[in-house]
């Protein structure tokens, strides 16, 4: 008879026949940069994340590598002073360039630095895209995407990742790249970034909330899984070299449908409600903080995520340095 417990008898037996794990190197930490000097401004509803200033985002960074992680997301906080429809800002000289800037003149290529492409938290609309008379137009934003990621390429940055949800958008910064002379400069694109509940944490984090109405005419329906390849089709044609879902845990199918049709790096972007959701409950007791988190991101990594962009990066990093 053949008994399939036989191999689960045993930690060292489980551990030698199981078929995926988590590493330090599949994850990505997305840092939140912010104006000011020895700036740590814990996030609400984000507990342990924080707004750094860029002093304190070097710290952070060397708390991580002492860790083992060295690959990170960084987002910019900008004052509402600074901002305007056509999100001017963010191809001109501003903090964000110019942390990017120092973090990879200081670390080089002991980090992996990825940035944000999209209008939200530079614009007075709080819209991804250009707002004309209430609307999200799209190739009005192209070229305006366009000056951002190649100012973030000539600052440094390792991966752009463009989150808008512009059709079209990575083949016009891929075509700009590479005139301007920044072919090994990679792109991961927000491929199926869907209009989700579970951003609001990560708004807050921000202050990037949308001022009127919702961004479901350009981010994804929850409903559809072969619009998905439909965009990563798109992506791949254009010159994406990474694919990224969005959020993770409750589309892993659709990881998982990338996973098996395409031959780029799929990435999983585990995002500020899944995490927020667990700190919560784990704060009543109701949840094990760290088994949980472990089984989440275990479920990313098996669902056929290459990378996991995740919240919880520095405190797993931890726990398996500990």
């Amino acid at each position: 008879m053949r008994r399939p417990r036989r191999n689960r008898k045993s930690p060292t037996i489980r551990s030698m026949v199981r078929e995926h794990e988590v590493s330090v190197t599949d994850l990505m930490f997305p840092l939140f940069l912010t104006e000011g000097k020895q700036i740590q401004h814990e996030i609400a509803s984000m507990p342990g994340i924080f707004r750094h200033s860029p002093d304190e985002i070097k710290k952070e960074i060397d708390a991580c590598l002492a860790l083992g992680l060295s690959s990170f997301v960084l987002f910019p906080h900008i004052a509402d002073s600074l901002k305007d429809p056509y999100a001017t800002i963010s191809y001109n000289q501003n903090i964000y360039l110019n942390t990017i800037q120092q973090l990879k003149s200081d670390y080089g290529d002991s980090i992996c630095l990825m940035t944000d492409v999209a209008m939200d938290p530079y614009s007075t609309d709080g819209h991804d895209g250009l707002v004309v008379e209430g609307k999200i137009v799209n190739d009005e934003t192209l070229p305006i995407l366009g000056k951002m990621a190649l100012a973030q390429a000539q600052a440094g940055a390792d991966i752009l990742g463009p989150s808008d949800m512009m059709d079209g958008r990575v083949g016009f910064i891929r075509d700009l790249l590479d005139q301007e002379g920044y072919i090994d400069t990679s792109i991961m694109s927000y491929t199926a970034k869907y209009a989700s509940s579970f951003y609001g944490p990560f708004r807050d984090a921000l202050d990037s909330a949308p001022k009127a109405g919702d961004k479901k005419t350009y981010q994804m329906d929850p409903g559809n899984v072969t619009e998905a390849l439909v965009e990563a089709e798109l992506d791949v044609q254009e010159g994406a070299d990474f694919l990224m879902v969005k959020p993770a845990l409750s589309y892993l199918d659709v990881i998982k449908t990338l996973y098996d049709q395409f031959d780029i790096p799929i990435a999983a972007y585990n995002v500020s409600g899944e995490y927020a959701m667990v700190k919560a409950a784990a704060a009543k007791g109701w949840l094990h903080n760290d088994s949980v988190r472990n089984e989440m991101l275990l479920s990313m990594k098996r669902a056929g995520a290459k990378i996991i962009i995740t919240y919880f990066a520095k405190e797993y990093a931890f726990s398996l340095k500990r």
